[in-house]
């Protein structure tokens, strides 16, 4: 069979395709996802639809540039998600709003009981308020901030949406697609937490779906947790000359950092540690009374992070009692308070559960070679809840993500295969 542009792929199952429609009349759908994917490929919705995203190329090209030209810096992503509940409204999507935390969404209904597949794409850039996030063309490449992550992923879900009501595809589950907010850095994956955690679908979100990852290749089935903490290191501070001898703040959080950087962190499963900012004190001349530092733990595994979070409040507290020790307290004592400032959980999704597996038999049909890889995404709530989730790709190539001259090339070819191989996912997904 033919699929997208030009791409052969060739599915294992060997079921004909006359059996299979009996068979989903009959609401005796077969069970294998290489059989579910074959049904959905060969459909007459699928047909449709792909048709249907070639015309619809250059709107998703359009689309790219105006999301993206709309500013989205950390915890101010709502005029961005102000346009993205627009267009999803456009689309036809029922109980369209915008949640309490800022996130925009649309329900799809399906002819099933009312269990939803969450497709989320999030609107949020790491770049501060300022940042020039117009888009610079070249043939068909597009550079700007936050072009490829995640506005890309963003136009991806509402060129699917679109498609899948050209190719008037009925699923059993329900689809929810999700804008979402607070996914880069500080915003500790805000949106996705309140979605599954306290939002009006949290009981009915059974499967999940992020598109968030470079090319079309990858699929994030791990997630990897990390905790951060931003320390302060108080002290009674003092003249550098004439109070010298008390306690410092500085040494304590020094001595600190030297220690973290002796930590013992695995190879496998990757497990790591950063010191990212230092800040603090109030002139050359003085012994500050506040100095502080951000830091970043990281593992694949929830045990090594938690092994590594409690070596690292233990290290603070080593290298307060040893400043305290080494020099006068009279004044008082130095301290240290950590404080969370950040708490992506980990978690999997096993590479022989029935969405990966989904999600790799549609790649391979449309001659893809799927990469099943571990990285911190959205899916990452889901999975640590044990509700099946993953990431896929937005399409590419692309380069330079979280950089002023971030791109993404949205060849034509390349681009509308990326959006069909996205609708057959979610497509087989809610069958």
């Amino acid at each position: 069979m033919r699929i997208g542009d030009g791409h052969r792929g060739r599915s294992r199952a060997t079921v004909p395709a006359f059996l299979i429609a009996a068979l989903a009349a009959a609401g005796q759908v077969p069970s294998s996802p290489d059989i579910v994917v074959k049904a959905v490929l060969e459909s007459a919705q699928f047909r449709q639809a792909s048709a249907f995203v070639d015309k619809d190329y250059d709107r998703f090209v359009r689309e790219l540039i105006a999301l993206n030209e709309i500013p989205a810096p950390p915890f101010k992503e709502q005029a961005r998600a102000s346009a993205f509940l627009d267009l999803l409204r456009k689309e036809g999507l029922s109980d369209a709003e915008i949640d309490a935390e800022g996130n925009a969404m649309g329900l799809r209904k399906g002819a099933g009981s009312g269990q939803v597949l969450a497709v989320v794409a999030h609107l949020d850039t790491v770049f501060p308020e300022g940042a020039d996030v117009k888009v610079k063309q070249q043939g068909t490449r597009l550079m700007a901030p936050g072009i490829g992550d995640n506005s890309r992923g963003a136009a991806l879900m509402l060129a699917v949406i679109r498609a899948m009501n050209a190719g008037k595809f009925q699923t059993t589950s329900d689809v929810l697609f999700v804008g979402d907010v607070g996914e880069e850095g500080e915003g500790d994956l805000r949106g996705v937490k309140f979605l599954m955690q306290k939002g009006k679908y949290k009981d009915r979100i059974k499967q999940f779906i992020a598109i968030d990852a470079t090319g079309s290749h990858v699929i994030t089935h791990r997630g990897v947790g990390s905790l951060r903490y931003r320390v302060a290191f108080k002290g009674p501070g003092g003249h550098s000359y004439s109070a010298f001898g008390l306690v410092n703040p500085a040494f304590a959080m020094g001595n600190a950092i030297a220690k973290i950087s002796r930590l013992a962190a695995p190879a496998k499963p990757k497990t790591t540690f950063n010191v990212g900012v230092v800040s603090g004190g109030t002139s050359i001349n003085s012994i500050p009374a506040l100095v502080q530092m951000d830091v970043d733990l990281r593992s694949e595994s929830c045990a090594e992070l938690q092994r590594l979070d409690a070596s690292f409040l233990a290290t603070l507290k080593q290298a307060v009692d040893e400043e305290n020790a080494a020099r006068s307290t009279k004044e008082g004592r130095v301290e240290a308070d950590p404080k969370r400032i950040g708490d992506r959980p980990c978690g999997e999704t096993p590479a022989s559960s029935r969405l990966v597996q989904i999600a790799s038999s549609v790649m391979r049909s449309f001659g893809v070679k799927p990469s099943l890889e571990t990285s911190s995404t959205d899916a990452n709530v889901p999975m640590n809840m044990g509700i099946p989730a993953i990431t896929i790709g937005r399409g590419g190539p692309g380069d330079r993500t979280h950089s002023l001259d971030e791109w993404t090339d949205v060849e034509r070819n390349g681009a509308t295969q990326a959006i069909r191989m996205a609708l057959a996912t979610i497509a087989a997904t809610a069958k």
